[in-house]
């Protein structure tokens, strides 16, 4: 199987199940591609080439012997390295996780879907204990955006985002706590889903903000996406979170279109504090869905303020031993946000969480009369590697802070987005957030699906030999 399909999940496991390609020969192709190319694009921080050969031999005897295998056989997928993977210090971006034990099996994200047949080939690049939204790393080296080498993958799923724009692998896995899966499909030109909170299980990953945090799937296609989601999302008694909603498969309804469904534009917060590029983005693709309606979330500039002192305050929570004994092996940009975090009256942190409340109340009555709601992913393209600040609307803000402005708050209340990849032009890829209620991902994937049927949103591969 050559290079090039490599960036088609569904195919390479049609093609495999079929016996029109080995396991073996695939994943070989992918460790290659990984070797040839990765130093420059900085996507992976371990390869894990003797497990994926061994997985791919035992993948093809399988078949060999007529024994059924999943939807996802033979494809080659990388995970954030704050998932566990079996064998290896689960670091989280971070230089102080590396003295930690190997990780004594795989998170439950990569046991499901090394269960549907997908083959683990490493682990990936991401900020510093997923407190970041540019794709740097002071300890691993920074990931670099494979559509421009000099510029941000965003983050901090920036290896996510690197490897699938780079063509290394097909499919791989990010998390999102305030922005962090959504934030680098944009910038890589790549689909993302953040799935409701709850709704795939966090078990054998490392925390960042409990109460915000999400894993999800990162491809190169919807399709792709829905069979990564479907592979993974059910109850996990290992995640008191996740084990609730029983899973309803999305994959077999994307050809379903998206005839009855009522898609809006969200106003407000959502037009402004962007670049013309990013609201030009999300009315490209409002008009090819035929959507002309408005709706305004109701005091999202207070819910992205709440997001942050959550943010803060349980981060820093969960980091206070760290700080207290190794301050000097943290990212000093990290370690200087948790500090302030941990200061942060109680009160304060109380009062937040009752407007998250209110909040969550007031979007769900939105989707009352909608279905699905469009907003940028983020205000501007992706800035260049070590770019400190931007301007927006005439005023200079720092990246680091301000890249999330149009995904906090939204993951702030745990709603399911596919972040779709949109071309103006030849200029670096912009992304919008279709957005809808909670456990209605399918929905999300059906208008995502539709754009990407339509030519609007689709993910090409950069450039690289």
């Amino acid at each position: 199987m050559s290079a090039a399909a490599i960036l088609d999940a569904a195919s390479i496991a049609t093609a495999i199940a079929e016996r029109r390609a080995s396991a073996r020969a695939t994943v070989a192709d992918a460790l290659d591609r990984i070797d040839r190319i990765d130093g420059r694009v900085g996507a992976f921080t371990d390869v894990l080439t003797d497990r994926a050969l061994a997985r791919a031999n035992a993948l093809d005897a399988a078949i060999g012997r007529g024994e059924p295998v999943g939807p996802l056989a033979g494809v080659p997928f990388a995970v954030k390295n704050l998932i566990d993977v079996a064998g290896l210090p689960t670091r989280a971006g971070s230089k102080i996780n590396r003295d930690r034990p190997p990780a004594g099996r795989d998170g439950t994200v990569v046991r499901r879907l090394e269960a549907a047949g997908a083959i683990l080939v490493g682990a990936l690049n991401m900020g510093e204990y997923a407190y970041d939204f540019t794709g740097e790393n002071v300890h691993d080296g920074d990931a670099h955006n494979p559509h421009a080498l000099d510029h941000m993958t965003g983050g901090s799923s920036g290896g996510s985002g690197a490897a699938l724009a780079a063509g290394l692998v097909p499919l791989t896995l990010g998390s999102d706590t305030n922005g962090s899966i959504r934030v680098p499909s944009a910038f890589c030109g790549c689909f993302g889903l953040k799935p409701t909170y709850g709704r795939i299980s966090r078990a054998g990953s490392f925390p960042f903000v409990g109460s915000l945090d999400h894993l999800g799937p990162m491809a190169r296609s919807v399709t792709d996406l829905a069979l990564a989601y479907d592979a993974m999302q059910r109850p996990d008694s290992e995640d008191p979170v996740a084990t609730t909603r029983t899973p309803e498969p999305a994959a077999p309804g994307l050809e379903s279109g998206i005839g009855g469904l009522r898609i809006a534009v969200a106003g407000g917060y959502f037009a402004r504090s962007g670049d013309r590029e990013a609201f030009a983005a999300v009315a490209r693709v409002a008009e090819a869905l035929g959507a002309s309606r408005t709706v305004e979330f109701p005091e999202a500039h207070r819910a992205r303020a709440a997001a942050y002192l959550i943010t803060a305050a349980e981060g820093a929570a969960l980091h206070l031993d760290r700080l207290r004994t190794r301050p000097r092996d943290f990212d000093p940009a990290v370690r200087d946000r948790l500090i302030a975090g941990a200061m942060i009256p109680a009160p304060f942190v109380e009062r937040a969480q009752r407007f998250r409340r209110w909040y969550r109340n007031a979007v769900l009555e939105l989707f009352g009369s909608v279905d699905v709601i469009l907003a940028p992913a983020t205000p501007c393209r992706a800035p260049k590697g070590g770019q400190t600040h931007f301007v927006l609307d005439g005023v200079t803000l720092p990246v680091r802070a301000n890249i999330g402005l149009f995904t906090q708050p939204i993951s702030f209340i745990g709603l399911p987005v596919v972040a779709v990849p949109v071309r103006l032009d030849a200029g670096l890829p912009l992304g919008v957030q279709v957005i809808a209620a909670p456990w209605r991902e399918d929905l999300a994937l059906r208008v995502a699906r539709q754009l990407e049927r339509d030519g609007i949103c689709t993910a090409p591969v950069a450039e690289l030999s």
